[in-house]
C-alpha cells in the first residue's frame, strides 16, 4: 500500500524535463491517411480479433506463469530487438525507450526511487512477443472488451465492425457486461503487455515492492481512451479517478522523452540493476 509520501504528486510540464519538447500535435497521430501501414494493420487486427472470448483465453494461457524464470532486468534486455509496430513515434527498440522514460523520471522525481523502476520496466510484458504472441495481442492502446467501443478509441468504433463482439447483444451496449461505475479492477481489457506484467507482478509466485500508484501505471498506461481523452468514465470508481493524475503524470515521460538520442545503458546498469535488487528482487516467473 502507498505511503502518504508516495501518494504527493507535484504535475509536471513535459517542456521541464525536455529541453527539446516539440508540440504535443507531433505525438500520437493516428490520421488514417498518413499513419504508418504497420501502425493501421496491427489496430485493425486488434480491434477485430480482441474479444471476451480472447483475452479470458489469454488470461487462462499466461497467468500460470509458466513461460520462463529470469530477473526482471534480463527480461528488459531480451527487448533490445523489439519493436513496437504499433507506435507511430518511436523506431528504437523497446528496452531503449524504457531507459529514455525512466531517466525522465529520474530527473524530475528524484526522490521517488519507484516511480524510476517503473518507468524502466513499464513495457516488459512484450516480452510475450517471443514466445509467438503477435503484435497485436501485445502493443497498443487498451480498451474494455464485454461492452461497446467508444469512438475515442484509435481510428474509432468503426474499427470495431468485424469484431464478432459488436453482434453479441450482451457486449454491444454502453455498459455490456458491467455495471455503472464498476471500477477498472472489475473490467477486462483488451490483452496485451499492460495487463500481463500488472499480472506477472502482482502473483503470488513473484516478489514486487512496487507501490500501487506504481502497479496502476503499469496496468493502464495504455489505457488512452480513458486518462488522456475521457472515455469510459461510467466504468471507473473514485479509487480510478484518484489514480488517474498519477497516470498521466507517468504517461508524459513514457510519450514525450522519445527521441533518436539513446542513452548510454552500459552507465545506467549499476544503478537501475541495484533498484531492481530493491523492488522486484531475484528470479521472476514470466
Amino acid at each position: 500500500m502507498a505511503t502518504t509520501e508516495q501518494k504527493r504528486i507535484v504535475l509536471t510540464d513535459p517542456s521541464e524535463y525536455r529541453p527539446e519538447y516539440k508540440d504535443k500535435k507531433e505525438y500520437r497521430n493516428f490520421n488514417i491517411h498518413t499513419c504508418p501501414d504497420r501502425v493501421i494493420e496491427t489496430y485493425k487486427k486488434m480491434h477485430t480479433f480482441q474479444t471476451v472470448e480472447y483475452v479470458r483465453g489469454k488470461i487462462e494461457q499466461y497467468c500460470k506463469f509458466n513461460h520462463a524464470e529470469m530477473t526482471m532486468m534480463e527480461a528488459l534486455n531480451s527487448l533490445d530487438g523489439f519493436l513496437d509496430e504499433s507506435d507511430p513515434d518511436v523506431d528504437i527498440p523497446n528496452s531503449l525507450h524504457g531507459y529514455q522514460t525512466a531517466e525522465g523520471i529520474r530527473k524530475t522525481h528524484p526522490d521517488k526511487d519507484w516511480f524510476h523502476v517503473v518507468g524502466l520496466i513499464h513495457d516488459v510484458g512484450k516480452v510475450m512477443a517471443h514466445w509467438g504472441e503477435p503484435q497485436w495481442s501485445t502493443v497498443g492502446d487498451t480498451f474494455p472488451v464485454g461492452c461497446l467501443p467508444d469512438d475515442r478509441v484509435v481510428f474509432g468504433r468503426e474499427s470495431f465492425k468485424n469484431n464478432p463482439d459488436m453482434k453479441n447483444e450482451k457486449y454491444n451496449t454502453r455498459l455490456g457486461i458491467y455495471d455503472e461505475n464498476c471500477g477498472l479492477e472489475n473490467v477486462n481489457m483488451s490483452w496485451g503487455h499492460d495487463e500481463y506484467l500488472y499480472r506477472v507482478l502482482t502473483s503470488d509466485l513473484n516478489t514486487c515492492r512496487i507501490p500501487e500508484e506504481g502497479l496502476y501505471m503499469i496496468r493502464y498506461h495504455s489505457f488512452y481512451p480513458w486518462h488522456t481523452s475521457g472515455a469510459y468514465e461510467y466504468l471507473c470508481n473514485n479509487k480510478d479517478e484518484e489514480m488517474k493524475d498519477w497516470i498521466n503524470e507517468f504517461n508524459k515521460f513514457d510519450l514525450y522523452t522519445k527521441s533518436a538520442v539513446t542513452p548510454n545503458v552500459e552507465e545506467l546498469q549499476v544503478y537501475y540493476s541495484a533498484l531492481m535488487d530493491k523492488y522486484i528482487p531475484g528470479k521472476v516467473k514470466f
